[in-house]
């Protein structure tokens, strides 16, 4: 036991070395959060919560069992239903997680016989679950859609699946949904989607990554996360009649966990609701994104060409990053420093999110704050 004891600490101790052991710390609730996924600030939405309280009430704290069981309820249905008329889809799922629902996705649509093609940069899930499929894993360059159709063409799979993220959530740039649509088509390929981070954001009323490209296809499995712009927990994957139906007879992530928690669909539901008849709260948060840009520019803060919520600050060493980071905090602002192996060797950067929550002076102090800070 000491022998494997001491292996663990030597790892740790290396990590320490390189600027890379991870520490949790308990969140600040008097801190400004550059940091966190809640765009829409819907976490505390009071319509979100009201419905999640009566969730609890009608339905009780948890599911009891997995959907196929008896843990698939009326309240399950209803959000399904919901985020397949939100997202303009025929059907839906609900997922415990996003990366349960990438896992479910990828190991349900392909087997050894397949071949899944993967953006460089693509979240940890869409990997892992490419190589629990037992498919052979190919990755391309970064949103190098050139490389990726050699490779396609070059496939002699039996089966095809293309997986990218929509919004990339350490760049936040928007992949190329028309041209990954139309290699799919030529290749006849599956065309995952992972919504993270554009569910909410993107579009004109915040529908996420297809509204913004205005695309439509039935080789897109289209997979979106509650625990982001929409304020909860939880995931959906939505596409056509038969490949939701497929993802219940063979997605094993869906079938052997714990159904949601009524609580979950519900306050889901709500968030949908929000989005829909709230879109002051979407104004607001292209209005901060805006304003960051546009201080970080005139004091030369050197950004991402980024749109979105997500706005990177590369600073490279990763101990650099972090001691950024804790100058940001003794200001009273929270903004995490990203390092390998989340982001690539010397790319460790600030990952700021902004938020509908956040006001204008707000965005421009930590523009001011970062320019000082970056030249120190």
């Amino acid at each position: 036991m000491a022998a494997l004891a001491d292996r663990l600490a030597g790892g740790l101790e290396a990590f320490e070395r390189g600027g890379l052991r991870r520490a949790r710390h308990v969140a600040q609730g008097d801190a400004i959060d550059f940091s966190s996924n809640d765009y829409l600030g819907l976490s505390r939405h009071p319509r979100l919560i009201a419905a999640a309280k009566a969730a609890i009430d009608a339905e009780g704290v948890g599911a009891r069992a997995s959907p196929l069981v008896t843990g698939y309820l009326g309240i399950h249905a209803r959000a399904e239903e919901r985020f397949a008329s939100f997202t303009g889809l025929p059907r839906a799922l609900l997922f415990a997680s996003g990366y349960a629902a990438n896992i479910g996705i990828l190991t349900a649509l392909a087997d050894r016989s397949a071949e899944i093609f993967a953006d460089k940069l693509n979240h940890a899930c869409l990997n892992d679950g490419a190589r629990l499929s037992e498919a052979r894993f190919t990755r391309y360059p970064h949103g190098d859609l050139d490389a990726l159709e050699a490779r396609l063409a070059a496939s002699t799979a039996t089966l095809k699946v293309v997986a990218t993220d929509a919004v990339f959530s350490m760049d936040g740039d928007v992949a190329d949904v028309p041209r990954l649509l139309a290699a799919c088509e030529r290749y006849d390929a599956w065309l995952v989607l992972d919504d993270a981070h554009g569910i909410g954001v993107l579009g004109a009323t915040g529908r996420g990554v297809l509204e913004h490209h205005a695309a439509r296809s039935p080789r897109i499995v289209y997979m979106a996360t509650l625990g982001k712009a929409l304020g909860g927990y939880g995931a959906f994957v939505a596409g056509t009649p038969i490949v939701i139906d497929w993802l219940v007879q063979r997605a094993r992530t869906y079938i052997y966990s714990t159904a949601l928690p009524p609580s979950v669909a519900g306050a889901a539901i709500a968030a949908l609701d929000v989005v829909d008849s709230e879109p002051h709260l979407l104004a607001a948060l292209r209005r901060r994104v805006a304003e960051f840009r546009a201080a970080c520019e005139a004091l030369g803060v050197p950004l991402a060409p980024s749109t979105t919520a997500i706005q990177p600050v590369i600073v490279g060493d990763a101990a650099r990053a972090l001691e950024i980071s804790r100058r940001l905090a003794a200001r009273n602002m929270h903004v995490v420093a990203i390092r390998p192996p989340t982001v690539p060797e010397g790319t460790s950067r600030l990952r700021i999110s902004l938020s509908a929550v956040h006001t204008r002076p707000q965005v421009e102090a930590l523009a001011a704050a970062l320019a000082e800070d970056l030249r120190s």
